[in-house]
């Protein structure tokens, strides 16, 4: 006789907060204003909702293709290698959102204590068991891995609980391919999707095994005879192919928006990248900004395009935001050489706004994962990092406590609240006073009394030519509008 599994609920899947995390409204009364283009879509996307008990998957899941993931009834397994069994619980706490993202019902969580994933199954055979008893116990009809399976693991691990298995990464790759609603976007999604695909590539029982025949049918002219070509050998050309046609029209895509770039770095026109972890709340505080009216969601990776808007200072001076996609622990490596052309932006920002969610019970935490994937960015583009102001947002929603260790252990920061307003005009302040005034170029006869404007030269500008005349130093130089403004009598017509 099986014995009855007892079931326990793991309490991080039960009190996972969805409250004023982006400040967004969901309804959809537009009654009085016209709807923002956010607005909208997110109308749209509430409207696609997943049916649960439509499944048509197989009794043996180890004979079915690669397929579109359809995540209805999930149970979450992890393994804890190393850190606190805080960060433990955030990071099983953060892989049910991303499957409430996805779309599907969170019914269990399981986290095995072990020094590393085992090599077989992930969490070595007496867990596995064990997941198979609370599978069958729940009714679910999917399983997913905090971490990035091997496709052995993958198989394996299939083998035993008898439903479908999905890795940390497939999740998010299937998250991205909902929200991605630009060109690039759904080109970067694609890719990313096809280079996890390719080892994966799995078929019905030994079809994939099967060859073409020495002349592949009677019309299989030159080039087709020989022993012939597996299915799965097929298949992976035509995925090679795929990504090579990808490849290639993002590269045409990335052109068009480096000439963007470019005539605003000829405007001189300052840039600033917002970047940060997922759902700290980087599309609120563009909105706050600039009143861009981009979609706003709690949700994970609810924004993926980059969102490029034009802001003023108080001084009239003109600026870009550019709000960048988020990122999270352990992002996949696919993603980020696919967005790739997407980070650039953070390059050639001339400074990054790094937003911290400050109601996260790990916000340091948060702070390390992006500085990674910014560093990694960096290196490869072989570009100096640009200057960093720390933005915590959410204060509204963040432990008084956290927040006054914050304070100490981020002396820099700007505290804000994008949903209720608070600090947005400090954090405007501290923009203006960071991100320098456009330079003009200036060419002017210094009198040789006056040596404290050629020191300010020096100092403020950047000097381009210099020679020394009978009536003083004529100098070729780019300084702040402040400085033109006081060179202006000494301007010389070269």
């Amino acid at each position: 006789m099986t014995k009855t599994p007892r079931i326990t609920k793991t309490p991080i899947l039960d009190d996972i907060d969805a409250e004023h995390h982006d400040g967004a409204d969901h309804d959809t009364d537009w009654a009085g204003h016209d709807p923002s283009v956010g607005e909208m879509q997110l109308d749209e996307r509430a409207a696609l909702r997943r049916v649960a008990g439509l499944s048509t998957e197989l009794t043996d899941v180890t004979e079915v293709e690669y397929r579109q993931l359809r995540l209805e009834r999930v149970v979450l397994v992890g393994v804890w290698t190393h850190g606190t069994a805080e960060q433990a619980e955030a990071s099983m706490a953060e892989l049910a959102a991303l499957a409430e993202t996805a779309g599907s019902e969170v019914l269990e969580g399981l986290v095995q204590r072990r020094d590393k994933p085992d090599a077989a199954t992930y969490i070595g055979s007496g867990k596995a068991n064990e997941l198979r008893e609370v599978v069958l116990a729940t009714g679910a009809d999917t399983v997913i891995a905090d971490g990035e399976l091997t496709p052995a693991q993958l198989n394996a691990l299939e083998k035993v609980v008898k439903v479908k298995v999905i890795d940390r990464t497939a999740l998010i790759l299937d998250i991205f391919a909902q929200h991605a609603t630009s060109s690039e976007g759904k080109a970067q999604v694609a890719l990313a999707q096809m280079q996890y695909m390719l080892p994966r590539l799995r078929g019905w029982g030994e079809s994939m095994s099967r060859q073409a025949g020495g002349r592949a049918g009677k019309d299989g002219g030159v080039g087709t005879r020989g022993p012939g070509e597996t299915k799965i050998e097929t298949d992976r050309r035509r995925i090679r192919e795929r990504m090579a046609k990808l490849r290639r029209e993002i590269k045409e895509m990335k052109g068009a928006r480096d000439t963007k770039r470019t005539q605003r770095l000829r405007n001189e026109v300052p840039s600033v990248a917002i970047i940060g972890y997922t759902n700290a709340g980087k599309s609120s505080l563009l909105n706050s900004l600039t009143g861009a009216g981009v979609l706003v969601q709690n949700a994970l990776f609810a924004t993926l395009d980059p969102t490029t808007r034009k802001a003023e200072f108080e001084d009239g001076r003109q600026y870009v935001l550019t709000d960048t996609v988020g990122f999270v622990r352990h992002l996949p490596t696919q993603l980020v050489e696919a967005f790739r052309s997407t980070l650039e932006e953070v390059a050639d920002a001339d400074l990054l706004l790094h937003v911290v969610d400050g109601s996260d019970p790990l916000p340091t935490d948060q702070i390390k994962a992006v500085r990674e994937v910014v560093t990694e960015v960096l290196r490869e583009t072989d570009s100096p990092a640009p200057p960093e102001l720390l933005v915590v947002n959410k204060i509204d929603a963040a432990d008084p406590v956290m927040l006054t260790q914050l304070r100490g252990l981020l002396p820099g920061a700007v505290f804000v609240s994008a949903r209720t307003g608070e600090g947005i005009a400090e954090l405007r302040e501290c923009l203006a006073e960071i991100v320098k005034a456009p330079e003009v170029e200036v060419t002017v006869l210094v009198p040789y009394t006056r040596g404290d404007l050629v020191a300010r030269i020096h100092s403020d500008g950047r000097i381009l030519g210099s020679s020394h005349e009978a009536e003083g130093t004529l100098v070729r130089a780019k300084v702040p509008e402040a400085l033109a403004s006081a060179l202006q009598e000494y301007r010389h017509s070269a």
